[in-house]
């Protein structure tokens, strides 16, 4: 937000130094982001009145003036413009002025005559684009003012983060109070006087409120014979320092007050109010308005509207309609100054992509009490500057009022909280300067009512924040926290994720975090069974629905770096799935239930580009191989890769990972080209997903030690033609079972099909490992035992030995 330090000085005396505020209410909690010297750029430049002008002797357009800088001297200065008279007041750039748009003034001779300056136009001082000779300035104006100071341009604009609990301090009002607090200075608020006559403003204008849950309090002010015209300079000036483009003097007053007070206000042209009667409700099914904006929009009935007896003249707490703006031939106003519930505002603003002052406002929470005060200091300025006549009274709607909310701070728990001791007397002056008022008193505590624009204070520790930020986070002494001499040990699912982690980034894959919101269609695009979450309020179509798998964010990964011609991707991502709970959301139940996953994608160039070794794309081995570490690193045994079909996934290559007892984990395989297709990917994508919960559950993170063998191993081969539909897991478990305690391991080393190998049936060659923990073994029982194997495979698996 942007804050005038000119415009702050009428509510709170300021440091001499503007650098000192900056660090004085970064300290509290308003960070100074940047600070912009509007007239900066303008230094050298003043107000000069043209006492004399003659033609130049040697050029048809230029002419030679005579320049009055206030005093006994004249000033000689060449000019091209022509929209200027003798007595004019204008800028003049003086020698050595540097102007903004980089031109240097200096003294040079133009056509034979010595000129000591420059007259300027807008656009030379870089305040317009647009160019139509000298800029004339107003008439009462002292020859040799800085024009800097003759346009208002002497300021400093703070840009302050305001962050979202604070919509207190989105005004001016509300960032001097933190200076007040800061500094110890007196704040000194605006006190609007009104002079009212005629009738009463009950009598001109009705006001219901149908809602009063998103409506809680609507006021109304009533001026009468007003006359729309420019608003005066210095309430120009103030607006274009904050960004806002003046308009017209009534309109000008709302945003002004808008900034000052932090409350919107919206000005209603009272004879285009049908009925003189304004209506707070919910809109129609199918309901339209046309905006401030010029759209027409299509209204839906969680919408909040102002209405008048016929028809909606603004959308509640965003933008007022263009029925009743105020034009130049509006004689009679109508104020509104009104309070919003922010949900529905921030609802509204989302869903017609309306973002203004007032719904930014709105959002976060407005003071309740500056409803009236500020609707009062509007029409006094209205009346002011605009002749206008102000009703006697106003209309105030508040059919359910409420007690501010009260919390009461013990003093004895201020230095255990915060780790320094604040005297009770600084703490009744830090709450009281910032507006919390004592109500009630009792043995070393006392309960303060709490400001209603404070909608960020509802406990002690919350009074307990602001007397830490105002006494100075710097003067809390660092201490070491007391606590427990050891800390818990590390649950066994946190070291079985960091285990997977160092794993699968060890294998290759870099982790990546996405978001948890999706689009449906790629949802429906993999197959999902399971009903995603929609979003009430999605940021986006690409972000309305909660996610069921952790892979369309992988996929997404992918998409953006073919994009950029990336030739491999390997990544992997650890976090949670949601699924639809059919009782979710009733009571205390969750809305979704959490399921954590691990996932990972590869495709591309093994390993990159390399000149040390030929290219060679991943295939499904790739993502295979990367599980089997992650079950190796977990001491997971017995876990099988189960050739299956999954609606995502090619029929040629997907296996279902399952556990010893059957548990499944989760997929592997690669992806279907129906869905690369659809999703505009790569074809020969490779993917898996799994469970974490049954996955760290079979963990075994404590190593079981085991002897070096004492005794050799026995080496054999076997390769035996089995059908081609069999997989190695199968064959591989016959052989360990059935060699029992002697077959330490057996490993494929070979696949084979073709010629000799009859059609329909493959050849697979293993490594047979055999060894005893007791003895040597000899010739006979290796042969035995590799002979059991063989007959076992042939009857069990239908398989026959390679001849």
């Amino acid at each position: 937000m942007k804050i005038s330090v000119k415009w702050l000085k009428d509510y709170v005396a300021l440091p001499a130094d503007v650098e000192e505020l900056a660090r004085k209410l970064t300290a509290v909690g308003l960070e100074i982001e940047g600070m912009e010297r509007p007239g900066e750029a303008l230094r050298g430049v003043v107000v000069a009145r043209i006492a004399e002008s003659v033609q130049h002797p040697n050029a048809d357009k230029l002419s030679v003036t005579q320049i009055d800088l206030g005093g006994p001297d004249k000033l000689q200065v060449v000019c091209g413009a022509k929209n200027f008279k003798v007595g004019d007041k204008v800028p003049l750039a003086t020698l050595g002025t540097k102007l903004p748009n980089g031109v240097e003034i200096k003294q040079a001779p133009l056509r034979g005559v010595d000129s000591f300056g420059m007259l300027c136009s807008a656009k030379e001082l870089g305040l317009s684009e647009e160019s139509s000779g000298l800029l004339i300035l107003p008439a009462e104006l002292k020859p040799g003012t800085p024009i800097a100071e003759a346009l208002g341009l002497d300021d400093v604009v703070l840009e302050v983060n305001v962050t979202p609990n604070r919509p207190d301090a989105l005004s001016h009002l509300g960032v001097a109070r933190e200076v007040a607090v800061a500094t110890g200075a007196t704040l000194r608020p605006p006190e609007p006087k009104l002079s009212e006559s005629g009738a009463p403003a009950s009598e001109k204008v009705k006001v219901r409120i149908e809602d009063a849950t998103r409506c809680p309090r609507y006021a109304a002010r009533v001026i009468e014979n007003v006359k729309i015209g420019p608003s005066p300079q210095w309430l120009q000036d103030r607006l274009k320092a904050c960004g806002v483009r003046p308009i017209s003097n009534v309109v000008d007053v709302t945003n002004f007050v808008l900034l000052e007070y932090g409350q919107p206000l919206h000005a209603f042209d009272l004879d285009k109010v049908a009925g003189q009667e304004i209506i707070v409700r919910t809109a129609k099914p199918g309901e339209k308005m046309t905006t401030l904006d010029g759209k027409e929009r299509t209204l839906s009935p969680e919408d909040l509207l102002i209405c008048d007896r016929d028809r909606a003249q603004a959308l509640a707490g965003v933008m007022g309609g263009s029925d009743s703006e105020v034009s130049a031939g509006t004689t009679r106003v109508m104020l509104e100054s009104a309070h919003f519930q922010p949900s529905t505002v921030r609802r509204s603003s989302k869903r017609h992509g309306l973002h203004t002052e007032a719904s930014h406002r709105f959002e976060r929470g407005v003071d309740l009490d500056a409803t009236v005060p500020a609707v009062d200091r509007a029409a006094a300025l209205i009346a002011e500057l605009a002749g206008g006549v102000v009703a006697p009274g106003r209309v105030d709607v508040h059919p359910q009022p409420q007690p501010p909310r009260r919390v009461t701070l013990r003093y004895g728990r201020v230095e255990k909280v915060l780790g320094v001791a604040i005297p009770e007397a600084e703490c009744r002056r830090i709450l009281g300067v910032l507006g919390f008022r004592s109500v009630e008193e009792g043995s070393g505590q006392s309960t303060f009512e709490v400001p209603r624009a404070r909608v960020d204070v509802e406990r002690e520790e919350d009074l307990m924040e602001e007397l830490a930020r105002v006494h100075g986070y710097d003067n809390i002494p660092a201490k070491l926290p007391r606590g427990l001499a050891e800390l818990a040990p590390e649950s066994a699912t946190a070291e079985a994720e960091r285990r997977a982690r160092q794993t699968l980034s060890g294998v290759g894959l870099s982790e990546v975090v996405n978001y948890s919101f999706v689009t449906p269609r790629t949802l429906e695009i993999l197959g999902g069974k399971e009903q995603p979450v929609a979003l009430l309020n999605p940021l986006s179509v690409e972000q309305s629905v909660m996610r069921t798998s952790l892979l369309p964010g992988l996929l997404e990964n992918l998409s953006r770096s073919v994009r950029h011609q990336v030739d491999s991707v390997s990544v992997y991502e650890m976090g949670r799935a949601y699924l639809r709970d059919p009782e979710g959301g009733r009571g205390q139940h969750p809305a979704t239930r959490e399921v954590h996953r691990v996932a990972g994608l590869v495709w591309g160039l093994r390993g990159g580009r390399t000149w040390t070794q030929k290219e060679a794309r991943a295939d499904f081995y790739d993502a295979k191989g990367a599980l089997e570490s992650l079950l190796n690193a977990l001491h997971v045994d017995g876990a099988r890769f189960v050739p299956t079909e999954a609606p995502a996934y090619h029929p040629r290559a997907c296996a279902r990972v399952e556990l010893a007892d059957g548990t499944v984990l989760g997929f592997v395989g690669e992806l279907h080209p129906r869905v690369t297709k659809a999703l505009e990917l790569p074809r020969d994508v490779f993917v898996f997903e799994l469970d974490t919960a049954p996955l760290y559950a079979a963990a075994r993170l404590v190593p079981a030690s085991r002897g070096l063998p004492r005794f050799p191993a026995v080496l054999r081969d076997l390769a035996v033609v089995v059908p081609l539909e069999l997989a190695n897991d199968e064959v591989r478990r016959v052989i360990l079972e059935v060699g029992g305690p002697l077959v330490e391991d057996a490993l494929v080393f070979d696949v084979y099909t073709g010629k000799p190998i009859p059609e329909g049936r493959k050849n697979l060659a293993y490594a047979i490992r055999y060894r005893s923990p007791e003895r040597t073994l000899t010739d006979a029982e290796v042969g035995a035992a590799h002979q059991r194997i063989i007959s076992e495979v042939n009857q069990r698996l239908g398989g026959a030995l390679r001849a």
